[in-house]
């Protein structure tokens, strides 16, 4: 029934949906459901190349029995008085979270940039996110380290005490961005390196000159965008001034 929980004939009909290739977008509009909904379903279970409609059915019976189990829900986050419903909020969470990871962010990482990322602060404690995700202080750790490596938030000393707080910014993807130039960087040197050695003219040389001239193109789109997105950014400041 749209709108409930997910039954064992809609898992068949996802099944099938993802066998002929159709997307997220098109599954739900068959089923009466949101794209959200399908590509959680999907992405928890296996994903779409190895999504079983029988394993699907018995893994989310597992969970159920493992949920009374376990401690209450994490109450949802304020919303600042913006009348948001928190439920949107949470499913949309939700749904950003499953992205990530379907994108090859680690679930612990995902988890906590997405709780920050929805924040209006952009701005959390280890505290706050160990209450609202209900996670271990030393998972938090562990996750922050990662994404402060890629570049996607940074630490703040809180004033008077020892106690840190993770940011995020309207850069985070720029720094993302930039961190992906410079590891092709890196392996266009590699890469331009081994052609030298090989030979140009051999098959394995050609092969890493070719991947150096990619590269090198990619980066340069990379750096473009990001002026023009630096660009767009000042005059939109400017513009609130």
């Amino acid at each position: 029934m749209p709108g409930g929980r997910l039954t064992s004939q809609d898992r068949q009909h996802i099944a099938a949906g993802l066998a002929e290739g159709l997307g997220y977008t098109e599954i739900g509009k068959r089923l009466g459901r949101p794209a959200s909904t399908i590509m959680r379903e999907v992405t928890r279970n296996g994903g779409p190349d190895d999504y079983g409609a029988d394993r699907a059915q018995e893994a989310t019976r597992h969970r159920a029995r493992r949920r009374k189990q376990k401690q209450p829900p994490a109450p949802p986050a304020p919303d600042s008085g913006h009348g948001r419903d928190p439920q949107a909020v949470q499913d949309f969470t939700e749904s950003y979270t499953a992205l990530l990871e379907q994108q090859g962010m680690p679930r612990m990482m995902a988890r906590v940039l997405a709780c920050l990322y929805v924040t209006d602060s952009g701005t959390l404690t280890a505290a706050d996110l160990v209450q609202r995700l209900r996670v271990s202080p030393a998972s938090v750790s562990y996750a922050v380290a990662f994404l402060e490596q890629q570049g996607m938030l940074r630490r703040e000393r809180l004033s008077g005490g020892r106690r840190e707080r993770y940011v995020i910014d309207d850069e985070i993807w720029l720094r993302s961005l930039l961190a992906a130039a410079q590891t092709n960087d890196a392996l266009v040197a590699i890469s331009q390196r081994g052609a030298e050695i090989l030979g140009a003219a051999t098959p394995a040389g050609a092969r890493f000159e070719s991947s150096a001239e990619l590269l090198l193109l990619i980066n340069e789109s990379f750096r473009q965008v990001m002026e023009q997105w630096r660009q767009s950014l000042a005059a939109r400041n400017a513009g609130r001034q």
